[in-house]
């Protein structure tokens, strides 16, 4: 069970900028926002505006007589007691959260034999509702990491709300209970790595002039049992306008420390490995756009995103992974040489890597279809064996047992139920473990394929998922769906809710791959990326108008849904296109793009979007920043906006806003904002089924009714 903020920083919403934070020029002053005083989170005019606006929404949404049939439906889908859920690799087992009914926040707990089994046996190891119930605090467990090899003692991480920020406490897991003298570290955006039992190095809030713009640490101490705070001893600073500074200890399956030292994120999608060396730190060379990612075979793995000419002679296309002779790589990372292990061919990219004992295991989205290999190193060379999953699945690495060569697959599609594949690399056997139920009847829906041709001609691939009966002609109510942002793909996925809740009444729904996405690799998501982040806006209208033009729906029966960079995706589309859609379910998005780096995080994302801060960046921002393009004389579909007071990723004034720029204009729609929950919006399965169930009953009323 490992959780990393480094990861959550990057991967969910990424970092900021390798440039310094210049101040706006005097000359660009800033259009009156008469609703700043919604920016204060917890601001009793904002929260009480936020209820009154949730009292309004809820009083229809929840009157609509679809909406409790939808809620006990979603529900039970998230509680279903055969779903498969995400689990941690552990060296004698796996670990995973288990919600349900009885167990509302959960239940951590583990099994020694659930690799190969389909019935695996359980023990709990803590019930956070217990704890929440005896602390009387709102525990959400956001993960931890356990000290190897042993894997006894914890750092857990628990979130008040659902926030970002943590509290970290140790916690013994044979004992089943909090070590009474072991490391408790307060609330703050924190990531830490074991060292010994005795040791862990920790990036933290340490006092002022330590935290960067996004609000994410740049110094790195190194704390032992039983030393407060205040005498953790620094070993690395980056720099204060960095996006932030992680920890890093570079282990093999055995649990041997190879590497320690700090992962300084320069920005959203670069960053410098420094090793602690006797004589000071070392900056290990490698492009900043590389990730070490683990060991295997004697072998150190590194992931390029970017291109890189090591010397004349050498070059390395971005995408590929490399591999190092561990022991050379130790003696002198400066100059010890790669090898290639993976290189993408045109419209390939990685997907998803595991390292095992003796082998590299790889997932690979080949012109958007899942593979996996099984890489192994012999004589000098890696050789790669196809793994034969079923065709047309979404093939993704769910979790590995680190001292063995046994790894767990989940398999998926739109209309195929959730499968658990369990794979032994040494014995190459390859079995299915483990299928969820059928959550709706997927027999009256069919998926196809097809493309749309962007602005600049750029052929923009597409899902439809749609009835088998539906005439053409005939538009169907259609959800569109995508993200297009920080290198993320969307993949296909078995979604029991929407197929029950939406599918199931005979409705469409499409997922759109988008540049600024990662289904083909970095080059896909640089063509969509800050100054020219508005061909992920033209992609996205670019499908609504295909399906317009193949008859499949209409503007009258086409909304969009998006969450976080796919909530500005919506944004933009309704402001820029307002006449294509009906519906817009905006969640937890980013909408005011020229104040995003004062909210929250939102200096995080500047390596995505650009600053505002500077003149020719704002000028690309304000051409599409939703917010300020709510305005009069334009009607919009009625959206829906939703997001959390607790989510300290993006910032609650974003949709707070929106909502009421909205009401000025005199222009319908729909604002709720739970207190709880975070960047998911949802605390629990009842908040989530809470959310599924207005979301659809919104949708309905504005595409079926």
């Amino acid at each position: 069970m490992k959780h990393s903020l480094l990861a959550t920083a990057l991967l969910s919403m990424a970092l900021l900028s390798s440039a310094a934070l210049p101040q706006k020029p005097a000359h660009a002053a800033a259009v009156e926002d008469p609703f700043l005083w919604l920016e204060e989170i917890d601001g009793p005019r904002a929260l009480a505006w936020a209820r009154a606006e949730n009292d309004k929404t809820l009083g229809v949404l929840q009157s609509d007589p679809r909406y409790h049939r939808f809620y006990e439906e979603a529900l039970s889908i998230l509680q279903a007691e055969d779903r498969i859920p995400y689990v941690s690799s552990e060296r004698q087992g796996l670990g995973k959260l288990w919600q349900d009914e009885s167990r509302v926040r959960g239940i951590w707990r583990r099994t020694t034999d659930g690799y190969g089994s389909s019935e695996p046996v359980w023990e709990s190891i803590l019930s956070i509702d217990d704890l929440a119930a005896t602390e009387k605090k709102n525990w959400v467990l956001k993960g931890g990491s356990c000290l190897p090899p042993e894997e006894r003692l914890c750092l857990v991480e628990l979130s008040d709300g659902g926030k970002d920020a943590v509290f970290i406490r140790e916690y013994d897991r044979h004992a089943k209970a909090f070590v009474p003298t072991g490391f408790d570290l307060p609330e703050g955006k924190q990531d830490v790595s074991w060292v010994d039992r005795d040791t862990i190095l920790i990036a933290r809030d340490w006092g002022e002039g330590t935290m960067t713009p996004a609000g994410y640490p740049f110094v790195v101490k190194e704390l032992k049992r039983a030393q407060p705070l205040v005498q953790a001893r620094e070993v690395f600073r980056g720099e204060p306008n960095d996006a932030m500074t992680a920890t890093f200890v570079l282990r093999d399956s055995e649990g041997r420390i190879h590497a320690i030292g700090a992962i300084r994120a320069i920005s959203a999608f670069e960053r410098e490995y420094v090793l602690l060396g006797p004589k000071g730190p070392i900056k290990v060379n490698l492009p900043k756009m590389a990730d070490i990612v683990g060991i295997a075979s004697n072998r150190l793995l590194v992931t390029l995103d970017e291109d890189w000419a090591l010397s004349e002679s050498t070059h390395f296309v971005a995408g590929s992974i490399l591999s190092y002779d561990l022991a050379e790589w130790k003696q002198d990372p400066l100059r010890a040489t790669p090898s290639v292990v993976f290189q993408p061919e045109a419209r390939h990219a990685l997907s998803g890597l595991v390292v095992t004992k003796n082998a590299l295991i790889l997932t690979i989205l080949d012109n958007g279809q899942s593979k996996a290999f099984i890489y192994s190193y012999d004589q000098g060379d890696w050789r790669a064996t196809p793994i034969p999953f079923p065709v047309n699945m979404n093939v993704s690495l769910s979790a590995v047992r680190p001292e063995t060569d046994e790894v767990l697959f989940t398999v998926s599609s739109y209309l195929v139920p959730t499968s658990r594949w369990h794979f032994d690399a040494a014995t190459k056997r390859l079995k299915m473990v483990t299928t969820t139920s059928p959550q709706f009847n997927a027999s009256n829906h069919v998926v196809e394929q097809f493309e749309a041709t962007s602005l600049d001609g750029t052929k923009i691939p597409y899902s439809l998922v749609r009835p088998k009966n539906a005439r053409l002609g005939e538009p169907i109510p259609t959800l569109l769906t995508g993200y297009g942002g920080f290198q993320e793909p969307l993949l296909p996925l078995y979604d029991g809710a929407i197929g029950r809740l939406w599918l199931e009444q005979g409705n469409a729904y499409v997922l759109a791959n988008l540049r600024g996405g990662g289904e083909f690799g970095p080059r896909w998501h640089e063509a969509a990326q800050g100054a020219t982040k508005q061909r992920t806006w033209d992609d996205f209208i670019a499908v609504a108008e295909d399906l317009i033009r193949r008859k499949i729906t209409s503007p009258r029966r086409l909304g969009v849904v998006g969450g976080s960079q796919g909530g500005l995706l919506v944004g933009t589309a309704i402001t820029q296109r307002p006449d294509l859609f009906n519906a817009a379910i905006m969640q937890v998005p980013l909408l005011d793009m020229l104040r995003f780096a004062k909210l929250a995080a939102g200096a995080a994302y500047i390596g995505e979007y650009g600053d505002p801060a500077v003149t020719e960046q704002r000028g690309w921002l304000e051409a599409y920043s939703p917010y300020q393009k709510l305005v009069p004389g334009k009607t919009y579909p009625m959206p829906f906006i939703l997001t959390s007071t607790k989510d300290d990723r993006v910032h609650p004034a974003h949709g707070r806003k929106a909502a009421a720029r909205l009401a000025a204009l005199g222009q319908p729609y729909f604002y709720f904002e739970n207190f709880e929950g975070g960047h998911s919006a949802a605390a629990n399965l009842k908040e989530h089924a809470r959310r599924l169930a207005l979301e659809y009953t919104y949708a309905s009323r504005r595409l079926v009714d």
